[in-house]
């Protein structure tokens, strides 16, 4: 049974909840700006208010010690992940066309200048140069440009899935399926963050981080496969439901955090944010997929 908080407890917690509302509306408006400016990949229906309100929700939530600045980065990030996810997913009509996207991608992440003709490309450079400014990014902008390749690279599998199963052949299997986890943009997006504010501690744990955090990224796809299998039907999107049967999801899950967990125990003390960060994410997802969907309607 839970204990009652006394006034002083809940007034505690108001404040906290109050920090992270408010670290979420700058991010939000920060995002409305970013979207404005790149008009051009978010005309689309699904990218409604809500979405970028949810977006700057999750960060805030994982990250609430941080300052609206040192959001800045994680917030564009996701939002980009969005971005790359619908023109990849959602618009792409041939591999020509999604092989263009994803060059154009890598060739900025490798630190060519955007060119017009590439919107997405465009908005990745902002997120670059941003984490330029970072001391860190000296050292780390080898992991990044890594992120940024299995992401794409992921993406494109997806893509290639979808069209052999549109074609009647055979899609992947379940741990594939999983094993592809990083189209979800969620490793891209903590590694941005952390080479933008990660201390000494986070940057020389950074790859046992990232390992952990693809624990976390696996969770955060079931989940969100578990809440969306009706929407995806519907867009003609691949989902483990697909692939296997729901008791069988609702396992993987338990494994994968208790996998997640065991990989955290061990940075606990030495990268304690970075540890909570990650468990504060898979938090957030398993009760916000209770209720509703990052994406508007089409």
């Amino acid at each position: 049974m839970r204990t009652p908080l006394t006034s002083h407890d809940e007034i505690l917690v108001g404040s906290e909840h109050g920090r992270i509302c408010a670290l979420a509306a700058a991010g939000q408006r920060d995002l409305q700006e970013r979207a404005a400016a790149h008009h051009e990949l978010f005309a689309a229906k699904p990218f409604d208010p809500t979405l970028f309100s949810a977006v700057a929700h999750a960060t805030a939530f994982g990250a609430p010690w941080c300052t609206v600045e040192q959001l800045r980065v994680a917030n564009r990030a996701s939002l980009w992940v969005f971005a790359a996810d619908w023109l990849i997913d959602s618009q792409a009509t041939s591999r020509d066309e999604v092989a263009s996207i994803v060059a154009d991608c890598r060739a900025v992440a490798d630190g060519a200048v955007p060119t017009a003709a590439s919107p997405l490309g465009r908005f990745l450079g902002e997120i670059r140069d941003a984490l330029a400014a970072a001391p860190s990014f000296r050292t780390g902008r080898q992991r990044w440009r890594e992120e940024v390749e299995r992401m794409l690279a992921a993406m494109a599998q997806e893509w290639e899935w979808k069209s052999a199963l549109a074609g009647g052949t055979a899609g992947p299997t379940f741990d594939e399926y999983l094993d592809n986890a990083d189209n979800t943009g969620l490793s891209f997006v903590n590694v941005s963050h952390w080479l933008f504010t990660g201390d000494r501690s986070c940057l020389e744990q950074l790859g046992e981080l990232t390992m952990a955090g693809r624990e976390a990224q696996r969770v955060l796809r079931l989940v969100n496969d578990l809440a969306t299998h009706e929407r995806d039907a519907v867009w003609g999107d691949l989902n483990a439901l697909m692939l296997t049967d729901h008791a069988d999801v609702s396992r993987r899950i338990t494994m994968l955090v208790e996998r997640c967990h065991d990989l955290l125990r061990p940075l606990e003390p030495t990268c304690p944010q970075q540890a909570v960060y990650l468990a504060r994410q898979i938090g957030f997802t398993s009760g916000f997929y209770q209720v509703t969907d990052f994406w508007g309607g089409t």
